[in-house]
């Protein structure tokens, strides 16, 4: 079951991100994120109070989450978008996170299902997201599910890391 995630929720969810970013620091990293800087705990709190954060729940147990918003990063104006719409027409997908342990089930697909599915329901066209440039992983992954990739620029995650991004998009 996918749904908003609750305050129940956030140490689960940052559980998900530390095992992540331990995994990564251990065996090479495919995200630009950083333990302790983004994402952690008070992000996934942010998220959940402004009832953006959305989980995927198995036998009490949640597997991954996802925030979903309208925000675009101002990197987002730089992008020469194939399909143009307002800012209140595109939903945008960021922090896609399932813990090292869970990955392989197909638990990404659902959750970008998902995305799909409530973007239709908030009356969105399109949908958008970035992602770091060389997270190979996750550009095939959207590729996989009909995301187009739109350019390329450097920002700067959360105001402290350096990063190159890869934007992407798909018509609904």
């Amino acid at each position: 079951m996918i749904r908003k995630a609750t305050a129940a929720d956030v140490e689960s969810i940052a559980a998900a991100y530390t095992s992540l970013l331990q995994h990564e620091q251990q065996n090479g990293s495919h995200s630009n994120w950083q333990l302790d800087i983004y994402p952690t705990r008070s992000s996934a709190a942010a998220a959940v109070n402004q009832g953006e954060m959305f989980v995927l729940e198995h036998k009490g147990q949640i597997q991954a989450s996802v925030v979903l918003n309208k925000s675009q990063a101002p990197e987002y104006a730089q992008m020469d978008w194939q399909y143009p719409a307002q800012p209140e027409q595109v939903l945008v997908v960021h922090t896609l996170c399932i813990a090292p342990a869970l990955s392989g089930h197909g638990l990404a697909s659902q959750m970008i299902d998902y995305a799909k599915t409530y973007a239709q329901e908030q009356n969105c066209r399109v949908i958008r997201l970035d992602t770091w440039a060389h997270n190979e992983p996750a550009k095939s992954l959207y590729q996989k599910h009909g995301f187009r990739i739109v350019g390329y620029a450097p920002a700067m995650l959360q105001g402290l890391i350096p990063e190159d991004l890869v934007f992407m998009e798909y018509q609904l």
